[in-house]
């Protein structure tokens, strides 16, 4: 996503809800919130503020957390065609008003959408902490054992103290995933509160790993870009092999729904609007 900056960014714990970010490949470039039909959002600065509102609309504006998702659909051509969901990140202490097993409840919110096996896991660790404490990586492998569904993403590669490196990890030699590790290199929240364009982050990021010894050799397989086509053809080969077992699914719930109906109408034969009250049922 190439030129626009709408999530909510800060200290602490700032995604307080699961957000579903729906991006689609198109002419014009707008977002819609499914709790605001019908409205149309061309000011990206409003799209955030929105984020925020809808946010403290669910859990206050005290650091509660909600499960209750935010739907939001981007419509732009500087996107490929993928859908990512938000998670709060992992917390071990409580603040503002969030309830003393506040680890607890975002750990069961976190492991709600990651169980599903639909769903790739896109696990986010810092380059300039052990790998092995990494809480994503560790709560990814409670699910997904084998690793088939779990994405590695590096940040902070720009933080790591001079003479070190995270080559070993990103060749996939420390803690070996099948689909294997991105490295990525973000911007700083000096870059942030200075409204550093995103285009040159990403040209600074491109330089970056160009510009590193450890890290030249693998350049064309790092930075945000990458990252985004990587996603987008995961997650279509993803769909595409998990497609039959949930069409199946589906067939048996809508079977099941349909003997529901007959056996409501069943039951209330006399009833004119039993085959309307069957549905709603």
């Amino acid at each position: 996503f190439y030129s626009r900056d709408f999530l909510p960014r800060g200290s602490g714990i700032v995604t307080r809800r699961p957000l579903v970010l729906q991006l689609i490949n198109g002419k014009q470039e707008f977002a819609e919130f499914v709790h605001c039909k019908g409205r149309i959002f061309t000011d990206f600065e409003m799209v955030r503020k929105e984020i925020e509102d809808e946010t403290d609309r669910a859990t206050g504006s005290n650091k509660g957390i909600s499960n209750v998702p935010i739907n939001l659909k981007v419509t732009s051509p500087n996107v490929l065609n993928l859908t990512l969901i938000d998670l709060p990140g992992m917390t071990k202490v409580a603040v503002g008003d969030q309830p003393p097993d506040i680890e607890t409840q975002i750990r069961s919110m976190i492991m709600e959408f990651i169980g599903k096996d639909s769903c790739l896991i896109l696990a986010v660790s810092p380059a300039n902490a052990d790998l092995a404490n990494s809480d994503a990586l560790k709560i990814a492998k409670e699910v997904d054992p084998p690793g088939t569904r779990t994405i590695g993403v590096i940040t902070k590669l720009d933080l790591m103290d001079d003479g070190t490196d995270a080559r070993d990890i990103l060749e996939n030699k420390l803690l070996p995933l099948r689909r294997g590790y991105i490295g990525v290199v973000n911007r700083s929240q000096k870059d942030i509160e200075g409204r550093k364009d995103i285009r040159q982050a990403l040209s600074n990021e491109r330089k970056f790993f160009l510009g590193h010894p450890s890290y030249r050799h693998m350049a064309d397989r790092m930075g945000t870009p990458y990252l985004q086509r990587v996603l987008n053809q995961q997650l279509t080969n993803h769909i595409r092999d998990t497609l039959p077992s949930l069409r199946n699914k589906l067939q048996s719930q809508l079977l099941s729904m349909e003997r529901d109906v007959e056996e409501y109408k069943n039951f209330r034969p006399d009833d004119p609007t039993r085959k309307t009250k069957a549905l709603m049922q």
